[in-house]
């Protein structure tokens, strides 16, 4: 027991104020679609709501024609609003603060205009992600994760023997204020036991988004596009909107959720890759790439991703609670804060005991 409570005691120490950084940053995260419609994503309208939809060959063209000299990197689609997101950049290898985000109106070719305040909700999310350090904030966040579960893991043990004594949810409020709050710790740290497992374990998952994508191109994709090693990037690409419906008549009944352009991470040199998702609660998280040759527009093969790929795109909506609606947000919202008050809880009481042997000493 004594080992336990050791384990206990530095795990937590070690990651508490990162966890504490993280629930907070997380809270408004959780209800992000909601935020964002109260910013005025939902008040935004279509020049011609009654009117016909450009091709997407149309919608990069206007795209591009904003951003001379850039190549398309990404196309993505909003689910709610007919806007078509056209992301490019000088070269197709780019990087992150080279890109350019160009939302579509398909109704008009315009460019439709940013959420007010949505700079704050890319600051909280940037820094509840990777803390502006990039893959090293990542994978160091998710060693605070795995040091958060050791911390649960031996909190259970160390708490189990005062379960036999006492009966489970007994707070000693007439003791101590020490006393009260270290009940307070463990019972709420009880009660959330499970949850805080699961979003710790996900939030882990997803700091190693990039090593998992990276192993996924270089074996599954890199094995399929081996007839086509070596070959240089097309000087004009394929009619994108004839992609997208040759992807769609090969996975029927499946949504188009991104394409994919050549040269970019997510494709190869010689193909656009149209994902496409299913429409259930489950597999609308979970996409499969349609290789597209960039040249011709045939295609080119289907791939089912791999089971570490689906874990991460089932990790993700588990971490925020967004797959059950609103109910699961707020279900979702109250066991953070309750997880907020451990972590406070814990520190106070770390605190409190530092004092103590200060005001001994001789």
């Amino acid at each position: 027991m004594r080992a336990w409570s050791l384990v206990h005691k530095w795990t937590s120490l070690v990651c508490t104020l990162f966890l504490l950084m993280l629930c907070l940053t997380g809270l408004p995260l959780i209800f992000h679609r909601e935020i964002d419609d109260a910013l005025g994503h939902d008040k935004w309208k279509p020049a011609n709501p009654s009117g016909p939809l450009m091709d997407y060959d149309q919608v990069l063209k206007a795209a591009l024609e904003r951003n001379p000299g850039h190549v398309p990197l990404f196309m993505s689609f909003d689910t709610d609003r007919p806007v078509v997101n056209v992301t490019s950049g000088p070269t197709p290898d780019a990087k992150e603060t080279d890109m350019v985000f160009s939302p579509i109106d398909q109704t008009s070719g315009d460019p439709v205009p940013d959420v007010p305040g949505g700079g704050v909700m890319d600051f909280i999310l940037q820094l509840h992600t990777d803390m502006f350090l990039g893959l090293p904030g990542m994978l160091f966040l998710g060693g605070m994760g795995v040091l958060f579960t050791a911390s649960i893991v031996s909190g259970v043990v160390v708490y189990a023997p005062f379960m036999r004594r006492m009966k489970f949810g007994t707070v000693r409020r007439s003791r101590s204020s020490k006393l009260k709050w270290l009940d307070y710790h463990n019972v709420l740290g009880m009660v959330t036991v499970a949850w805080v497992l699961v979003v710790g374990l996900t939030g882990v998952i997803n700091t190693l988004a990039d090593p998992i994508f990276e192993t996924w191109k270089t074996n599954q994709l890199a094995a399929l596009t081996a007839p086509y090693k070596g070959e240089a990037l097309p000087a004009k690409i394929a009619s994108v909107q004839q992609a997208v419906d040759t992807a769609r008549k090969a996975m029927p009944g499946m949504t188009v959720q991104f394409v994919a352009f050549p040269g970019g991470g997510f494709s190869t040199d010689h193909h656009m890759a149209v994902f496409l998702h299913g429409n259930t609660p489950l597999t609308k998280h979970i996409a499969e790439p349609a290789l597209i040759d960039a040249r011709t527009g045939a295609l080119t093969a289907v791939e089912k991703m791999p089971w570490y790929v689906e874990t991460l795109a089932l990790s993700k909506p588990l971490h925020f609670g967004d797959y059950g609606g609103l109910p699961l947000k707020i279900i979702w919202a109250i066991l953070d804060l309750i997880t907020i008050v451990v972590l406070a809880s814990g520190l106070y009481l770390w605190l409190g005991g530092r004092r103590k042997a200060v005001a001994v000493e001789p």
